[in-house]
């Protein structure tokens, strides 16, 4: 079933026209894909946006296989799956999340060393934001890089950090897990693709105990993934590493930490501190989907106990059942007395 828009054909034209060059710089920088490579494009067209990028990667990928997961019988897709060769290609684009049985798609290519570039969840995005999801797929190889390391090379140095949000501090003291980076580049990593569009740099406390003070959030991701924006920002009260009370809360936001104080020991821990670099998703230009929107040219944090990432004394990987983001309302961000990020962008 298609899912309803009100954009025209030659709207959902103009959109993959504009998005097909940035595939193309994609595939070429950061997948560094070459037409001798086999490459295979599942999608369906369930969703304006999957039809929009579906249509950019045909012409972008003229010699791949292409199968459309609704009309195709799962052991043929398999099948397809089963001739590739380390270092080939398989593209997802889905409305929802293409399920095959016990064939977890992106894990079982990852381990026959396939790149996979997936985009998931598009059928959350309404016809406004889909040109701030194209904007957002545009590679721009020196910002990406350069930015990132610079970042890293901060954090990682950094003994303390300190957020305002408008007169509300938060402050991160005693250091940060070695940061690691979602810029394009997989030259160090086991395995190349994931989730785009792209653009992080993450780390998290050292001791998740020594976060102190006040943040306000502008929106969060609610029990349905999707990004919630309340009328007010939320301020979160923070005592050693746990969100111990709220201002100007919403019933929405109150189910997320009453959930996670159900089944996670009655404490909501702060945990991921995101460092999010797509300068086309800001504050005013979002999507709805909360997986894509948290590479937000900003900072947020995650609530809940669940970050397989980082391991700390204490938690077992298997006990933490939420990673909820939320998104800071930020004015600056400081890495010791250096601001590095300010009006909305960075500053190194």
């Amino acid at each position: 079933m298609i899912h309803p828009t009100q954009l025209s054909s030659q709207e959902i034209k103009k959109l993959s026209l504009k998005a097909e060059p940035y595939l193309k710089g994609l595939l070429k920088t950061v997948f560094t894909h070459n037409p001798k490579q086999k490459a295979v494009l599942v999608y369906d067209k369930n969703c304006a946006l999957a039809s929009i990028l579906c249509e950019a990667y045909k012409a972008s990928l003229p010699q791949a296989t292409f199968i459309n997961f609704d009309k195709e019988e799962p052991e043929n897709i398999l099948a397809v799956f089963a001739e590739l060769e380390p270092f080939d290609l398989v593209v997802l684009v889905q409305s929802t999340s293409f399920r095959l049985d016990a064939f977890r798609m992106r894990v079982e290519l990852f381990k026959k060393k396939i790149k996979v570039l997936e985009h998931p969840h598009l059928s959350r995005m309404a016809d406004d934001e889909l040109e701030h999801y194209v904007n957002a797929l545009e590679y721009d190889e020196d910002y990406y890089r350069g930015l990132g390391r610079r970042l890293k090379a901060k954090v990682d140095a950094a003994t303390l950090g300190v957020l305002d949000t408008g007169d509300e501090i938060l402050t991160y003291k005693g250091g940060f897990e070695t940061a690691k980076l979602n810029i394009g580049d997989y030259a160090e990593m086991v395995n190349t693709g994931g989730q785009f569009p792209i653009g992080e740099v993450f780390t998290e406390s050292l001791d998740l105990s020594s976060l102190n003070g006040r943040m306000k959030i502008f929106c969060f991701g609610d029990v349905t993934y999707k990004v919630n924006i309340p009328e007010i920002p939320i301020t979160l009260i923070i005592k050693d590493g746990h969100v111990i009370d709220t201002e100007n809360s919403t019933p929405a936001f109150d189910l997320i930490l009453s959930n996670i104080r159900r089944d996670e020991d009655g404490v909501v821990w702060v945990r991921e501190l995101g460092f999010g670099l797509n300068r086309a998703f800001t504050k005013d230009n979002r999507v709805a989907d909360t997986g894509s929107y948290e590479r937000m040219c900003g900072i947020h944090v995650s609530l809940g106990k669940k970050h397989g990432i980082y391991g700390k004394p204490g938690f077992k990987r298997r006990d933490g059942r939420y990673h909820v983001d939320v998104f800071a309302d930020t004015y600056t961000f400081k890495l010791d007395n250096e601001v590095v990020y300010k009006d909305g962008s960075w500053q190194i």
